[in-house]
């Protein structure tokens, strides 16, 4: 197999995957004159931490704890973007029995509320987050996020048994 799927050349590339699919959206969203809502944000951020995750896990070496430890958090990462991605996907395909409320604008709700009042209203969604405003080969952006983050944590397990 390529040498760039394994070892620090692997985790270099989930690197420049994580950073390069929020890259993506920032270029659907400026060539589409979309405005993102708080979950879309919210799985753009989880994509760029795995991204550092990946980044700083290329100059771990096999032998440390750290190797191990990273690739568990990469996982466990994974696996709460794919919730954040799944809760989207919930809120379009049951947009008709949602209040059509936009709510607050994700700078307002971390300016103006408390940690823990802001992350509510932000996992809540709004009328915003049940819109679908692009699809990709019928996909929309949630299932295409839910998509990337079940690759990316199993990529993240290729990499660790490769290297272990």
């Amino acid at each position: 197999m390529c040498q760039w799927f394994k070892g620090r050349g692997g985790y270099v590339l989930g690197f420049l995957a994580g950073f390069g699919i929020v890259a993506l959206a920032l270029f659907i969203q400026v060539q589409n004159h979309l405005e993102p809502c708080p979950l879309c944000i919210s799985q753009r951020m989880v994509f760029m931490g795995l991204g550092i995750l990946f980044l700083v896990h290329a100059f771990v070496s096999p032998k440390s704890w750290l190797h191990a430890g990273l690739a568990l958090l990469e996982v466990l990462t994974a696996v709460g973007g794919a919730g954040v991605a799944i809760r989207h996907w919930w809120l379009q395909a049951h947009k008709d029995e949602i209040i059509a409320d936009c709510g607050v604008g994700f700078d307002y709700m971390f300016e103006n509320f408390p940690l823990k009042k802001a992350l509510t209203l932000v996992f809540r969604g709004s009328g915003d987050c049940a819109a679908i405003d692009w699809t990709f080969l019928g996909l929309t952006l949630p299932q295409l996020g839910l998509i990337s983050f079940v690759l990316f944590g199993a990529y993240a397990v290729f990499l660790f048994r490769a290297r272990a």
